[in-house]
């Protein structure tokens, strides 16, 4: 019986020629929109519960000299907190949403949610599954994922020289300026934040020249002298320097301006010298302002972080410790990173440029950053993925491909293994951003986190001492007691000036956040001056619980880890303030 084929289109068909003719009536591709809903993924992951980990160590340091800055108006580039971005940022943050932890990290989340709109950048460079792939990791990539809801210098530098470096390619294959004075903008934002950029400048001269050693090694297969072709690339780029001299320039003023803005100091932060607002009112004191925003915050950063010592530690145990954080944090994207680059450089149309070139920068960042980095400090390792994502974007879409080009022979054998090895590559990633990312993101078994986090939820007895300060209107709010949280000084320059500053992080910035008044106790007869008034709250190390606990039997207790591990301490509630806040009226 003679069959009749059906060849009028399905409904399948018809709904994908209306999809593709109301994109092009617009003039959007539809790797642009999966990019784009890739990125409101992204957003979605760094918003929810923002707030919820208690503020490390660093994030509260920094957060503190903001609201000083907020306070007195007074600010100046220090090098030891790095780069005033999040001074010049976090301000008009907290002046709009509020004073939080989660607003603390709002701008770096927000920086973080956007980097995956970065690949629709190096679409001419890559395919639409390479383009999707890398979105893809920088959205999800625990680490990444992780330090994009921290407030610290080193996410918004690798967040901002990725857009650079995909900025300046773009510049290169249009020729058009804009993408010029966007990539500079990125650099001085870069610059801003933390000094460390200055390796990025590093690492892409150095895979610059490994590219070109590539090219004049095959220069003999073209049957050329290396010497020669070595001259032609001498010869168009300082050509094409000449050319663009003009815009060049306006670039580098570009970037002076930006620096300048942010690091310029406010209010009388430095004494002989104007501030950026006195400059405004009087022009002829932007000399002064300029040189000490540039020559002088030169001179302090190289005193710090070059002629310091700070790099004065052992090689192998902070590469091993980096090697552990990638490993937890960023495997996948590794493994992928090494098997997209060797593919990509031994195929028929390879290397590619900007795959060589970020495989070259991700993998001589994992060599250096345990010379220059002063800490064992998971953050580094961000400097490391953020270029290795190219690569590992090859990777992945090398699967992808092998598993489509199976389905089109029919062969389900392949089929079945591409889509289980995507399956257990997702179910790691997705196991590791679960897991370090919101199930314990302050527990000292997850290597994404430093050492300086806090352990365990502080946040219920942080609650009480801001409903204690709000409530408590005679003297002293909270008392911290002990020599461990307490030196006695009286004239320091932070707040709590009594206070042994840096042991007591993060609680200073919660003090300033809640307005509380504190006070000191550093031995046991200080601590009897404190029995006719006692204090709604008073926070001493373990080790000195006894003591408290036998001049204050009725209060209630708290035990925390002040840091991951070795800093157990309590708070002490009044009974008047013991219960949770929303009963206390």
């Amino acid at each position: 019986m003679a069959t009749v084929e059906d060849d009028s289109p399905s409904d399948t068909d018809a709904a994908a020629g209306s999809e593709t003719d109301l994109l092009a009536r617009y003039g959007i591709e539809r790797i642009t929109l999966v990019v784009v809903g890739i990125a409101a993924f992204a957003l979605a992951l760094r918003f929810f519960a923002l707030g919820e980990r208690i503020a490390h160590w660093d994030e509260a340091r920094v957060g503190w000299w903001i609201l000083d800055y907020m306070k007195t108006g007074d600010m100046r580039y220090r090098p030891i907190i790095h780069g005033p971005f999040y001074h010049i940022v976090n301000k008009f943050v907290f002046d709009v949403f509020g004073v939080t932890d989660a607003n603390m990290r709002l701008v770096t989340a927000l920086l973080g949610g956007l980097t995956p709109l970065a690949a629709l950048g190096l679409r001419e460079r890559l395919d639409d599954i390479e383009v999707g792939a890398l979105a893809l990791f920088l959205a999800v990539n625990p680490l990444l994922l992780y330090y994009s809801r921290f407030m610290r210098g080193d996410p918004i530098v690798a967040f901002f020289m990725l857009f650079a470096f995909v900025l300046f390619v773009r510049l290169i294959d249009t020729g058009q300026r804009r993408y010029l004075f966007a990539g500079m903008a990125c650099v001085a934002l870069a610059f801003t934040a933390k000094e460390n950029v200055l390796i990025y400048l590093v690492t892409w001269v150095g895979a610059t020249v490994l590219l070109l050693d590539h090219r004049l090694f095959l220069a003999r297969e073209r049957d050329q002298e290396w010497t020669t072709l070595a001259w032609d690339y001498v010869k168009r780029t300082a050509y094409g320097a000449w050319a663009w001299l003009p815009w060049l320039l306006f670039a580098i003023v570009e970037f002076v301006v930006i620096t300048v803005y942010f690091y310029a100091p406010r209010g009388d932060a430095v004494e002989g010298t104007p501030s950026l607002g006195e400059a405004f009112s009087d022009p002829t004191l932007f000399p002064a302002v300029v040189n000490e925003a540039v020559i002088g915050s030169w001179k302090e950063f190289y005193g710090l972080w070059v002629n310091g010592g700070h790099q004065d530690h052992s090689y192998i145990p902070y590469l091993v410790d980096l090697l552990e954080t990638l490993g937890y944090g960023a495997l996948v994207l590794c493994v992928l990173a090494v098997v997209g680059f060797v593919v990509d450089r031994y195929s028929g149309d390879g290397p590619r440029d900007v795959v060589a070139f970020s495989f070259y920068a991700g993998f001589v960042s994992i060599l250096g950053y345990p010379i220059i980095t002063d800490i064992q400090a998971p953050w580094a390792a961000m400097h490391a993925v953020v270029p290795l994502a190219i690569p590992a974007a090859v990777g992945l879409a090398l699967i992808v491909r092998w598993g489509r080009s199976a389905l089109a022979r029919d062969d389900a054998l392949t089929v079945g293994l591409s889509a289980v090895l995507l399956l257990v590559l997702v179910g790691v990633v997705a196991f590791s951003a679960l897991s370090w990312v919101y199930l314990q993101p302050q527990s000292n078994d997850n290597k994404l986190v430093q050492y300086a986090q806090p352990g365990g939820d502080i946040q219920p007895s942080l609650d009480r001492m801001a409903a204690a300060s709000a409530r408590n209107d005679n003297g002293t709010d909270v008392l911290l007691y002990g020599s461990f949280f307490v030196d006695g000084a009286e004239n320091a320059t932070r707040s709590p000036a009594c206070a042994k500053w840096f042991n007591s992080l993060p609680l200073p910035w919660y003090f300033e956040m809640h307005n509380s008044t504190v006070d000191c106790a550093q031995n046991s007869v200080q601590l009897d001056e404190f029995e006719s008034d006692p204090p709604p709250v008073i926070i001493s190390r373990k080790s000195e619980q006894a003591t408290v606990r036998q001049r204050f039997p009725d209060y209630w207790m708290a035990t925390y880890e002040l840091r991951t591990f070795g800093t157990e301490t309590v708070f002490f509630f009044h009974p008047d303030y013991a219960r949770e806040p929303d009963a206390t009226g």
